[in-house]
């Protein structure tokens, strides 16, 4: 089993599920008590926070390319950064690291696509989903992103990070989102992507009015599936 570098606590409510995550599926597919080798680094949110609301996204960059090398000396085979947001300065993070940084837009891409959905609706943080990088990414794989409108993005924002991100999960914020997703499938919108790793707190797939596509539980079976597929094909010979 290779070992999973995880940049945590952005917030550390989702870095939580994260872990709960990736260990289930790993006991599920390897069974008994096996559980996944993971290294984590959870930074102070806080501080992480304060760099985007100054714009100083050259500084968090630094931060979280500083921690991905360290997990990497550590003896982690990948890294995760287990938040959509800061996923703006992926590429720098992965240019000071020699292993694979699996990112989490290039991995949520690709299960939009084998689902056939084209035209996603993106909840996020305002970050993610007014600065571009996101949308960008997704045209790469021939996805058209749409977002909420201007009240919608503040609603999502506010909700992430005044409730969620403090572990507050709300019936009418539950209510608000879902009036949302149902305003951008009225629009022409053919799934919804919950794009900020907290967002699954407070939306179960189920309840929404479209096919909804959970970043988080994507990001974490696609480092599940890089930590066992060279022991997958090792049982396959021995078999």
């Amino acid at each position: 089993m290779k070992k999973i570098g995880v940049i945590g606590g952005m917030s550390f409510e989702s870095t939580a599920i994260y872990y709960r995550m990736i260990n289930e599926e790993v006991r599920g597919q390897l069974g008994g008590l096996t559980s996944a080798d993971m290294l984590i680094h959870s930074v102070n949110f806080a501080e992480i926070v304060a760099l985007q609301k100054a714009g100083d996204w050259a500084e968090a960059a630094e931060r979280l390319a500083k921690s991905a090398a360290n997990l990497e000396k550590a003896g982690a085979d990948c890294i995760l950064i287990a938040t959509n947001t800061m996923h703006k300065v992926a590429d720098e993070v992965a240019r000071h690291i020699h292993i694979p940084l699996i990112n989490i837009i290039d991995v949520t891409a690709e299960a939009l696509k084998a689902k056939h959905a084209r035209k996603p609706l993106l909840l996020a943080t305002r970050y993610t989903m007014e600065d571009g990088f996101y949308a960008e990414r997704m045209a790469r794989h021939g996805l058209s992103l749409v977002t909420p409108d201007h009240l919608g993005r503040i609603i999502m924002h506010d909700v992430i990070f005044n409730e969620l991100c403090a572990g507050h999960v709300s019936e009418a914020s539950r209510k608000r989102v879902i009036e949302i997703i149902q305003k951008a499938k009225d629009a022409g919108a053919d799934s919804v992507i919950l794009g900020c790793t907290e967002i699954c707190m407070l939306i179960d797939p189920s309840m929404s009015p479209l096919p909804a596509f959970d970043s988080t539980a994507i990001h974490a079976a696609a480092a599940v599936d890089f930590a066992l597929a060279g022991l997958r094909a090792e049982m396959t010979e021995a078999a």
